[in-house]
């Protein structure tokens, strides 16, 4: 058995190893967390039964079965509807006009993500928001972040609104604390809201990018895409020049080059003949690229000319995420085409010339891609999570009169047992979700596609890594030295330090993460002074969101990252005034409900 001392030194030590390892990018999340965990089981300081605790942990169960809920509540009803009902916004192209969708959409989207799990709040409403921006010529880099951050901010408001509250709520109750006071969330989370939607609305929205590259490249304002055609044996154009085939002043598009056999010609001049198989790459807006191929020219989209049949084709935009496993590969490498039942048809890398044919372009993170999908893509997109689907895909069950009305009541039901405290919020979600397998309105096999394991697996070892610090008196330590700045100035101080070092984990690792590190401090600290430590909880739980600074530090702000053209710099600009307002609202929130504190 190693001492006390070494073990403190180890754990600690190997959660800034993880913290430079995920932030360097060196490891993934989940891989990371089981790699530190497994370490200090070998070492003995954790016991197998320690490290796999998380998996009987009633809130991670939670967590799982909102995910799973969220995605089937979109699948089954047509949320997109009621959407398009509370958007019709009044005066356009004008400041007024955007500010006023800009405060019903952040407002709205808050309300939303108090009671649904806001990752799915962001990829439904992450198309509606872009095509408004569109229609009225806004930059979707001025709406999009304000959504993130608007589902951030009102997933705070209950307990069920996000994973952050439900993972601390977990910690907590393992170790004998009563759980996180629902009056105390909805009164801080509505503050917060408040607060962060006015400065947006008011003074935040200079501070939003205004990438016009993304709008004014075309007449109609939509991203450039980089398509690839090619001429059909019997294609009219054969022998014909540029300008001669129509192809010098399409609206729309343009033709970048042309690749005939190993040769690229680029810039194309007016009197290039067109010869057969030529291969015409071309730029344009996103619903231009269909016309290019329906106008009786003989040009084809190459890559999806033998799919299935057309009626079981959707087009959708998607973007590759940052943990994607497709990034630094071409579609040819990965053989897309089959993995995912779609065929790439054009490619968007926020404002960057692309060159060459799509199937031979190295994929990056954050780039769009705008695809041909079979009826299978649904299911292998949330089989392989490598993409985010940012178009809405407009494939939903029509559930029967009879089984909504079976399903809402069952709902209704669970959610009324759990307001009278009869039940708790895992025995509430496990019946609306039986009641859903019941009524067919989801198998049984679509949980292993909505399940990400990455998460539960940062959820599960998380939970032991924050163990870790409380065994071995870690926790204490590290809440000695906090003390021995801050305890002089009272706990007004040590709250405030708890804040900025829970947001700075938050920004560079997870949400999910930065609870289970910091958790065990608070815990610490509530104990060797001898205080309440539910403020120091509340603390911790707010700034575990506080995910402003970083397009890393939450999976909602990656969702937005490629559709919106952002960079590192466009987060911390306008994050960084947002993550000092909101942490200042909860410190006053906590003082104003706990004066004695």
């Amino acid at each position: 058995m190693l001492p006390q001392y070494i073990q403190q030194i180890i754990t600690l030590g190997s959660i800034l190893l993880l913290f430079v390892a995920i932030f360097r990018e060196w490891v993934r999340p989940a891989l990371g967390f089981l790699g530190v965990v497994l370490g200090l089981v070998l070492l003995g300081i954790l016991t197998p039964q320690q490290m796999l605790m998380g998996f009987s942990n009633e809130s991670i169960a939670s967590v799982v079965l909102l995910v799973v809920l969220s995605s089937a509540l979109s699948k089954n009803f047509q949320i997109e509807t009621v959407i398009d009902r509370l958007y019709h916004l009044g005066k356009r192209d004008t400041p007024l006009g955007y500010r006023s969708f800009l405060f019903r959409m952040m407002v709205q989207v808050a309300a939303l993500s108090s009671f649904i799990n806001n990752t799915p709040v962001v990829a439904l409403m992450t198309p509606y928001v872009f095509n408004w921006g569109r229609k009225y010529n806004i930059s979707p880099s001025r709406l999009l972040i304000p959504l993130s951050y608007a589902t951030i901010m009102g997933g705070m408001i209950t307990l069920i609104g996000t994973s952050t509250t439900l993972v601390l709520n977990g910690f907590m109750t393992s170790n004998g604390i009563d759980s996180i006071p629902g009056l105390s969330l909805l009164l801080i989370g509505s503050a917060v809201c408040v607060t962060g939607i006015l400065f947006i609305v008011l003074v935040g929205y200079r501070l939003l990018p205004n990438h016009q590259d993304i709008l004014n490249t075309f007449k109609e304002n939509q991203r450039e895409y980089l398509v690839e055609t090619a001429l059909q044996n019997n294609s009219p154009l054969i022998g014909k020049t540029i300008t001669e085939a129509g192809l010098r002043n399409l609206r729309g598009m343009y033709l970048v080059e042309i690749i005939r056999t190993k040769r690229v010609i680029s810039p194309v001049r007016p009197e290039e003949k067109l010869h057969r198989e030529d291969v015409l790459i071309f730029a344009g807006a996103t619903e231009f690229i269909l016309d290019l191929t329906s106008n009786g020219r003989g040009l084809v989209l190459p890559q999806y000319d033998d799919t299935k049949k057309r009626d079981a084709v959707k087009v959708i935009e998607a973007v590759v995420g940052a943990n994607s496993n497709l990034i630094g590969y071409t579609a040819k490498e990965i053989d897309f085409r089959r993995r995912y039942d779609a065929a790439i048809v054009a490619i968007h890398r926020n404002g960057e010339r692309l060159s060459g044919k799509i199937g031979e372009i190295k994929l990056r993170q954050g780039d769009l891609l705008l695809l041909y999908a079979g009826r299978d893509f649904r299911n292998r997109a949330d089989l392989y999570r490598d993409i985010f689907i940012v178009s809405q895909v407009k494939e939903f069950l029509q559930p029967k009169r009879k089984k909504t009305f079976l399903f809402v009541l069952a709902t209704a039901a669970s959610i009324g047992a759990l307001l009278m405290g009869f039940v708790s919020l895992f025995t509430a979600l496990l019946v609306i979700f039986a009641a859903m397998v019941g009524l067919r309105m989801i198998a049984l096999s679509d949980v292993k596609r909505e399940v990400d394991i990455n998460m539960v697996g940062i959820l599960v070892f998380s939970l032991a890594l924050g163990q870790a610090m409380i065994t071995t008196g870690s926790g204490d330590l590290v809440a000695q030295q906090i003390l021995g700045i801050t305890a002089a100035f009272g706990p007004t101080a040590v709250l405030a330090s708890l804040l900025i070092i829970t947001t700075i984990l938050t920004s560079f690792i997870t949400n999910v993460g930065a609870v289970s590190i910091v958790f065990p401090l608070a815990y610490a600290i509530s104990n060797t002074l001898q205080i309440d430590g539910t403020p120091l909880y509340l603390g911790v739980a707010y700034a575990a969101s506080s995910a402003f600074l970083t397009p890393i530090g939450y999976q909602t702000n990656l969702i937005v990252y490629g559709p919106g053209g952002y960079n590192f710099r466009d987060f911390f600009r306008i994050g960084l005034p947002v993550t000092i307002i909101y942490l200042a609202t909860v410190l006053g929130m906590i003082k104003l409900l706990y004066p004695d504190f």
